[in-house]
């Protein structure tokens, strides 16, 4: 009796424990189950994603294969990178909505230029288009001024440079006669035209309007010539005439002006001067000629010969009445000795 209860005891005993053995294993098995219900939340933000797709182009309208391309998240990590294809198409898919910052790091060709970075917003579900225009490279002008005989460079001339009605480049050539300068170019050949506006010093303006053609990133030189401008020296209004006129008649008592003789007079001669009957009687028989009254031709150095002839006469004539005068006084002594 007491052998079957200690029996039952026992197998109640073993019964417990093989339940309180159990029971951990099977506690366990609702926790493995946790992670998926957890999963389930993590796949609603893939229902909203949002994408952003690039259409890569030029100033000129044609696609640019090859440009590369980086996005950028809100805290700067990076959200994807790519190249724009044949199509000039580019596509970042699975993008959480949000703020991102593109940035083009090539064009993928040499002609033309990144642009500048920007941000782009994601919208949950839907596709953001964005359309990129490549600027083409600038083109390198250098302008020359030359003289058009010489060839020589000329500094100072200064020109504007356009294309259509729009002026977009304005040179001045320096010290060497030359001036360099870029110009924005809308295709892959651009005509320009380019006119004067300020010649050099001393050469008049080219009047003709130029033309010529540049692409993006390629040099070209451009070329005025100038001719010299007339030089005929303008006259001094302070120059004036210093000569006096020289056919004036001189006057008896000075010498012609410009000849250095003086006009000899009666005055200044060593020969004694008569006496007054006697210059009187000469004076009657004074046979000198006289210049006409109304007539210019015997006036100035004319008039020199006629003086002085007249001065030379004068005296010979009173010289002589002198010695008439004084001869009988000289001849009254000898008869009186005579006749004692």
């Amino acid at each position: 009796m007491h052998a079957r209860r200690a029996r039952s005891a026992a197998g109640v005993a073993v019964a417990a424990a093989g339940i309180l053995n159990w029971a951990p294993a099977a506690s366990a098995e609702p926790s493995e189950a946790t992670p998926s219900v957890s999963a389930a939340p993590a796949e609603t933000p893939a229902l909203d994603a949002g994408s952003v797709e690039i259409t890569t182009k030029d100033t000129a309208g044609d696609v640019v294969p090859g440009a590369v391309f980086q996005l950028l998240g809100s805290t700067g990590q990076e959200a994807g990178r790519g190249h724009s294809d044949a199509q000039g198409k580019l596509t970042f898919p699975g993008l959480a909505p949000g703020v991102y910052r593109l940035k083009q790091t090539a064009t993928g060709s040499p002609l033309h230029e990144v642009v500048a970075d920007q941000d782009v917003i994601v919208t949950p579900g839907a596709t953001t288009r964005l359309t990129i225009t490549d600027p083409f490279k600038t083109a390198k002008v250098l302008l020359q001024a030359k003289d058009d005989e010489t060839g020589k460079l000329l500094p100072g001339a200064t020109v504007n440079i356009g294309t259509g009605t729009s002026t977009l480049l304005t040179l001045t050539t320096g010290a060497k006669g030359t001036a360099p300068g870029e110009l924005p170019v809308s295709s892959r050949r651009t005509q320009f035209w380019v006119k004067e506006i300020k010649a050099p010093a001393g050469y008049g303006l080219h009047k003709p309007t130029k033309t010529f053609t540049a692409g993006p990133g390629a040099p070209v030189t451009v070329t005025v010539t100038n001719a010299k401008t007339a030089t005929d020296p303008k006259p001094d209004p302070s120059d004036k005439p210093t000569h006096q006129p020289t056919d004036s008649p001189p006057s008896p008592d000075r010498p012609r002006s410009g000849t250095g003789s003086t006009t000899p007079s009666a005055s200044g001669s060593d020969t004694p001067e008569p006496d007054s009957s006697s210059v009187a009687a000469t004076s009657v028989g004074d046979s000198t000629p006289k210049a006409p009254t109304g007539s210019l031709a015997h006036t100035g150095a004319d008039a020199t010969p006629w003086l002085i002839g007249g001065a030379a006469v004068l005296t010979a004539a009173g010289g002589g009445a002198l010695l008439l005068a004084r001869h009988p006084h000289t001849e009254s002594p000898t008869d009186d000795s005579t006749e004692s």
